[in-house]
């Protein structure tokens, strides 16, 4: 799967509603957005100024899970997995 498709997909995921599952595992609909606005610039930037720009990203999302006291589940692998997919992509760069 594509750099922007794995960050597509999880905007996508990020912008419905926080099930019961996700509130217990430490998200709160602020946490939600700000971590569904973060992904979308990302995404945001190289989509205007190409994926060289992935060199310049500094995706954090597991220290901002950590500080925010999030539990393992659906919404913070999803974050992980991003995280993941930035630090592969700027390896190949």
């Amino acid at each position: 799967m594509s750099l922007l498709a794995v960050l597509d997909e999880a905007v996508a995921a990020l912008r419905a509603p926080l099930g019961e599952d996700d509130r217990t595992q430490g998200w709160t609909d602020d946490l939600r957005r700000e971590v569904q606005e973060e992904i979308s610039i990302n995404c945001s930037v190289l989509r205007r100024h190409g994926m060289g720009m992935v060199r310049h990203l500094r995706p954090r999302f597991d220290e901002w899970m950590e500080h925010e006291g999030v539990r393992t589940g659906r919404l913070r692998d999803l974050a992980a997995d991003v995280q993941r997919s930035l630090v592969e992509a700027q390896a190949m760069m």
